[in-house]
């Protein structure tokens, strides 16, 4: 198996690195928080001192927070450890902006750039069954393959320009995001008259919504079991700010996105900010009043 270099070592990072381990890759890796580089040195990962360092690997495979994280992690001056040939794949979800602003930093130093954002929580990353979009040079993605295949079921290629692949994994969230806040919403409705919220999810995940997000999700809103998170509510702002800026760039009116932002920031604002995503469910619930006596 082939040796990679690994950048950004959160819940998704660390259960992706392992999922390389545990198939037999040679993994180097860098984080900006030393304790999930000890975590992952306990697993067989090889410790690495900086992000340039990583650079000096023929494949660097990357999962950061936000677009700020990347853009402090790959300067120039990370990038310049390159060497002739090397491929960097970014796993992250990041803006349509960030993606191209780093495409080209890349090209300007001869470093092919692969946009691979990855669907599904760090359980199924844990278990190589993630969805990837990719979109990069061509030649670049055929040579990653088989290390995106070890990470995932199945991989779309979207073509040579990388914010493609960004743009994409930014739809598929905002459909995510509505999802939460659907389930939220029938759950807090049902419960209210007396209906058993895990009942009510088996029932509605039996026939009409049997996607992986309504059953997942769904069990958690259920149960109100939000730690440990797989996906912060936090990072789900993030993600709705994404949507947020593609549409502005590309010119959509997403009528719903202020109702949605307004949940998340009060999610933010109260104990619910470092809980799971699905957190936001809570918002709804606590919105509920007595009925008012006739």
């Amino acid at each position: 198996m082939p040796s990679v270099a690994f950048v950004g070592l959160g819940s998704m990072g660390s259960a992706l690195a392992a999922r390389l381990l545990e198939t037999g890759h040679e993994v180097h890796v860098w984080n900006r928080s030393p304790e999930p580089v000890e975590r992952m040195r306990d697993l067989g990962a090889v410790p690495l001192a900086s992000a340039g360092e990583a650079f000096e690997h023929a494949t660097v495979l990357s999962m950061v927070a936000n677009d700020q994280a990347a853009d402090a992690v790959f300067t120039v001056g990370t990038l310049g450890h390159a060497r002739p040939g090397t491929i960097h794949v970014n796993l992250s979800s990041l803006s349509v902006s960030a993606s191209r602003r780093l495409a080209d930093r890349h090209a300007q130093l001869g470093i092919d750039y692969v946009a691979a954002p990855v669907l599904g929580r760090p359980e199924v990353a844990a278990a190589g069954k993630l969805n990837i979009v990719t979109a990069g040079p061509e030649g670049a993605v055929a040579q990653v393959d088989p290390i995106l295949h070890a990470i995932g079921k199945r991989t779309w290629y979207l073509g040579t320009d990388p914010a493609t692949a960004s743009l994409v994994k930014i739809g598929v969230n905002f459909n995510l995001i509505h999802t939460l806040q659907a389930l939220a919403e029938s759950v807090t409705l049902v419960e209210t008259a007396g209906v058993d919220p895990s009942t009510f999810v088996e029932i509605l995940t039996d026939a009409a919504y049997t996607g992986s997000a309504y059953t997942g999700y769904g069990k958690l809103i259920a149960e109100r079991r939000y730690t440990p998170p797989g996906f912060t509510v936090e990072l789900g702002l993030k993600d709705l700010s994404l949507v947020e800026s593609a549409a502005e760039q590309y010119g959509v009116t997403l009528p719903t996105v202020p109702a949605l932002r307004s949940v998340f920031e009060q999610a933010l604002g109260s104990d619910l900010g470092g809980q799971d995503w699905s957190a936001i469910a809570e918002v709804t619930r606590r919105l509920v009043t007595e009925p008012t006596a006739s």
